[in-house]
C-alpha cells in the first residue's frame, strides 16, 4: 500500500498550555481530576461523538423526575420531522390530562390547543398535563405512549430505563439512569426541531395570556446553554439534563438526585466548565487531497477516493497541535470497481499513538473495459508510434498502409 504522511496544522483553540488526561474511547468514562458535583448520579458528554468525558454512578437506576420528558419531547419531534403530525394541530384536552398535578399549564377538560404551544409548555414550563396531552394525540392513550417511550429507548441502547409515564411523575418502577439520559438527549438534540423550544427563556400561550418561564435557569444564567430539561420530585430529588455549545464543541451534563436546585444548577456548570475547559474538538481531515487509485483494464484510468465518515476527533486541548493523518491506498485496483469499494484507509494519529482509522472508498464505478474498447484502446497506442495492429496471422489488416511508409 503506498503511505502518505499528512501533518495537521496546530489548532487555533489552544487556550491551555498544560495536558490533561486523554479521553477514553467513544462511550467510555475518561479518567479525570475530582469535579464538585453533588448528586446521587451524573455524567458529561460530548454530543457529536458522543464520549463520556466524566461520569460517576452513572448506570444506578434512579427516578428522573421531568427529565423524563425528554423522551416524550424525542418521540414528539419524531413525529413532527416525518409528518406524522404537524404544529398547527389542534389537541382537545382529556380528562385524565387535565387532572395532571405539579408542574403544569392547567389545560381544562375539553380545551384545544396546537402541537406547537403543547410542545412549548413542555419544553419551556415542564407542564405534565401538556406532556399526556401530546402522547394521547398521538397514541391514543397514555399508556400506548409509554410503550412507544420505552421501544424507543430500547432502540437507543437504554438499558437501565424502565418509563411507566410520560411526565415522571412519582410512580414505582419509573426509572433510567444518567448514562440513558444522556443517550436519548444526545439524540434530541440532533433534531433542529427541538432548539427553538428548549433554547426560550420565556414565552407565552393562549394568545400571550398565560406566561412562560423556562425551569432551566442555564438558559438565561449560562454562557452558551441551549437546553434541555429539568425535574424534581421529592423522591427524585433535583435533576438535569443540561446541554451547552461553545466554539464548535456541545456537551450534555446530566445530574441526578441533587438535596436543592442550587446544587442541580451548579453541579451541571461544574461539569461542563470542565468539558470546555480540558477538550476541544479537532477536524483532522488531511489538508491534502486524496490520492486517485490506477485501475487496471477499466473504462476509466483511474479512480477517486472519498471517506463518509466523520473526521471530527475529541482531545485534550494540550494534544491539538499533536495529531497527524496516514493514508495508505492500494497500489492499483483491478476492474470492475464498484462505487463504496474500500480501497485505502485514512488514519489518524495522537502524538504517535493510532486513535481512529477510517475506511477510504471508491468514489464512484469504473466498468471493465470490453473487447471492443480495448481493441479501439491498442488501435490508438499503436496509431500513436505509426503501426497498425496485427491480424491472427500476424499481419497489417488489408488496405492499410504503414503509417510510416512514407506512401500517400
Amino acid at each position: 500500500m503506498k503511505r502518505y504522511a499528512v501533518p495537521l496544522l496546530t489548532a487555533l483553540f489552544l487556550l491551555m498550555s498544560a495536558a490533561v488526561p486523554q479521553a477514553a474511547a467513544d462511550n467510555e468514562p475518561a479518567s479525570a481530576p475530582p469535579v464538585e458535583v453533588s448528586a446521587k448520579a451524573c455524567l458529561l458528554m460530548e454530543r457529536e461523538t458522543g464520549t463520556v468525558l466524566y461520569a460517576e454512578h452513572e448506570h444506578d437506576q434512579l427516578e428522573p423526575a421531568s427529565v423524563t420528558k425528554v423522551m416524550t419531547m424525542l418521540l414528539t419531534v419524531e413525529a413532527l420531522d416525518s409528518g406524522t403530525i404537524h404544529k398547527e394541530d389542534l389537541v382537545s384536552a382529556s380528562e385524565h390530562a387535565a387532572s395532571m398535578g405539579g408542574s403544569q399549564v392547567y389545560l381544562k377538560e375539553g380545551e384545544q390547543m396546537s402541537v406547537h404551544d403543547l410542545l412549548k409548555s413542555v419544553a419551556v414550563a415542564s407542564g405534565n398535563d401538556a406532556a399526556v396531552a401530546l402522547a394521547e394525540y398521538q397514541a391514543g392513550s397514555e399508556q400506548a405512549f409509554v410503550d412507544k417511550m420505552n421501544a424507543r429507548a430500547k432502540e437507543l441502547g437504554m438499558k437501565d430505563t424502565h418509563f411507566v409515564n410520560c411526565n415522571g411523575l412519582p410512580a414505582d418502577g419509573h426509572v433510567t439512569s444518567a448514562s440513558d439520559i444522556a443517550l436519548m438527549s444526545r439524540e434530541l438534540l440532533s433534531h433542529d426541531t427541538i432548539r427553538e423550544y428548549v433554547g426560550t427563556w420565556m414565552d407565552t400561550i393562549r394568545d400571550g395570556e398565560f406566561h412562560l418561564s423556562n425551569t432551566n435557569k442555564l438558559i438565561r444564567f449560562y454562557d452558551g446553554a441551549t437546553g434541555l430539561k429539568t425535574g424534581s420530585t421529592d423522591s427524585a430529588g433535583f435533576c438535569i439534563s443540561a446541554s451547552a455549545q461553545r466554539e464548535n464543541m456541545e456537551l450534555i451534563a446530566v445530574i441526578l438526585g441533587s438535596k436543592t436546585s442550587a446544587e442541580r444548577f451548579n453541579s451541571a456548570k461544574s461539569l461542563l466548565n470542565y468539558g470546555f475547559g480540558a477538550y476541544t474538538l479537532v477536524d483532522a481531515a488531511p489538508e491534502t487531497p486524496l490520492p486517485a487509485v490506477p485501475v487496471t483494464l477499466g473504462q476509466q484510468d483511474a479512480v477517486a477516493l472519498e471517506r463518509k465518515d466523520s473526521c471530527t476527533l475529541l482531545v485534550p486541548r494540550g494534544d491539538a497541535d499533536k495529531i497527524t493523518t496516514a493514508v495508505e491506498t492500494e497500489e492499483t485496483a483491478a476492474a470492475p470497481v464498484q462505487a463504496g469499494d474500500q480501497l485505502g484507509t485514512l488514519t489518524i494519529s495522537v502524538d504517535g499513538k493510532p486513535v481512529k482509522q477510517l475506511p477510504l472508498t471508491a468514489a464512484e464505478t469504473v466498468e471493465k473495459l470490453t473487447f471492443g474498447a480495448l481493441f479501439q484502446r491498442l488501435w490508438q497506442s499503436m496509431a500513436g508510434t505509426g503501426r497498425a495492429p496485427m491480424n491472427a496471422v500476424g499481419e497489417e489488416p488489408s488496405g492499410s498502409a504503414s503509417l510510416s511508409s512514407g506512401q500517400g
